[in-house]
């Protein structure tokens, strides 16, 4: 297969890009200050083929927990930095490499300038020996980069703040990076990564649909995404996103090698495959920001329940946490993030209310009818798998 022709980053004992064999990622989804959940996940990981595993840190506590992992895991570690990017100088010493969200960036210290904060990383990263992913997602684009476009266009936002983030990491000499941009819709995930690599080939790409959801449909948005952007050479590390209880995490690994193992024999998915829309549940990856463990049965609850409007063209999304969930659910029809008492419903960007996670179900089913009956929604035709 022919491959861009990126540059090589080292992350711990792999390297990605400049046509090294293309490394696939998964997230631990134990609590991070949990040190021999944590240990243990890593290494189930790493066992089943993971290169990189990724490790959620948001606080101090969690930072300090990284040394011990550390010495119990020989896994190439990466770790997720959200809002407080300073966490960095205690983190650094125990990782492989750093991911930040740009869209993150101005929460903490806002008045500080976002090329400061980079700089900030930059020299850690440099003084530690570590790599740098740029994580962009669709969900968490800076508001003040978001206001330069159309509110219907949310690939140029996404496209715009990785390009500038590149030009500043280059312009600070600083080269071992990648770049992430992620959305749940697989074909705005092939069109925003294809103008990037269009614009940037020699930076590598990790792939990666956002809160794709639960297997079987997951996999498949995935596979669609994948196959059409590595079939055309764009991509060096990739995760599968898929709601998962902890004890079966290993599976995006095996989602992830069995994508790539499909693209080497030639058996190749296109967008075609996935077929007229229908009802779309967008939820995201268990980590350790879930706020309630309950989270992943909920996402499969609210499945079973809106199996009723399958044949309808309908996204709902549920989101784990208060990192992930205000921003990206705005898109979906109907949104619920999940805190640690209660579920939070939104229809479009309007706030429904909060309901006790046993009130949930019933509301998303009054609200599921109310949206077919006042927006006029018209049914697909039926396939061969939901029979109607």
């Amino acid at each position: 297969m022919p491959r861009n022709p990126t540059r090589a980053v080292r992350i711990g004992s792999i390297a990605i890009g400049n046509g090294n064999p293309i490394a696939v990622q998964s997230m631990c989804s134990t609590k991070t200050a949990d040190v021999e959940a944590t240990v243990a996940q890593a290494n189930a990981l790493a066992a089943a083929g993971a290169g990189v595993v990724r490790i959620a840190v948001d606080n101090h506590r969690e930072a300090q927990a990284l040394a011990a992992i550390r010495e119990k895991t020989n896994a190439n570690l990466s770790v997720d930095l959200q809002e407080n990017y300073r966490l960095a100088n205690e983190l650094a010493p125990w990782v492989d490499k750093i991911r930040y969200n740009p869209g993150h960036l101005y929460h903490h210290e806002p008045d500080r300038p976002w090329q400061d904060k980079v700089r900030f990383l930059v020299e850690i990263a440099t003084r530690h020996d570590i790599a740098l992913r740029v994580g962009v997602n669709c969900g968490s684009v800076d508001p003040a980069l978001r206001d330069k476009f159309s509110p219907n266009d949310s690939i140029g936002p996404m496209l715009a703040s990785a390009l500038e983030h590149c030009r500043l990491l280059d312009w600070l000499g600083f080269f071992r990076y990648c770049v992430s941009l992620k959305d749940s819709d697989p074909a705005k995930v092939v069109e925003v990564n294809r103008r990037f690599a269009a614009q940037r080939p020699d930076v590598p790409l990790h792939l990666g649909v956002t809160e794709a959801g639960m297997p079987p449909e997951g996999i498949a948005k995935t596979r669609v995404a994948f196959h059409e952007l590595l079939g055309s050479g764009i991509g060096d590390t990739l995760r599968v996103s898929l709601t998962l209880p902890s004890a079966r995490k290993h599976e995006e690994v095996l989602a992830g090698r069995e994508i790539l193992e499909d693209l080497a024999a030639g058996r190749l998915a296109s967008a075609a495959d996935v077929g007229p829309k229908r009802l779309n549940i967008i939820s995201c990856p268990s980590c350790s920001r879930v706020e309630n463990d309950a989270f992943v049965e909920l996402a499969q609850q609210v499945r079973d329940v809106a199996r009723d409007w399958a044949d309808y063209p309908i996204t709902i999304a549920v989101m784990g946490c208060r990192v992930n969930g205000p921003g990206e659910t705005d898109d979906a029809d109907l949104g619920l993030w999940c805190g640690p008492n209660c579920v939070n419903l939104k229809r479009g960007s309007r706030r429904v209310g909060a309901f006790r996670y046993d009130e949930i179900l019933p509301r998303l089913r009054e609200e599921l009818a109310a949206l077919v009956r006042e927006t006029g929604l018209r049914l697909n035709p039926p396939t061969r798998e939901t029979g109607r």
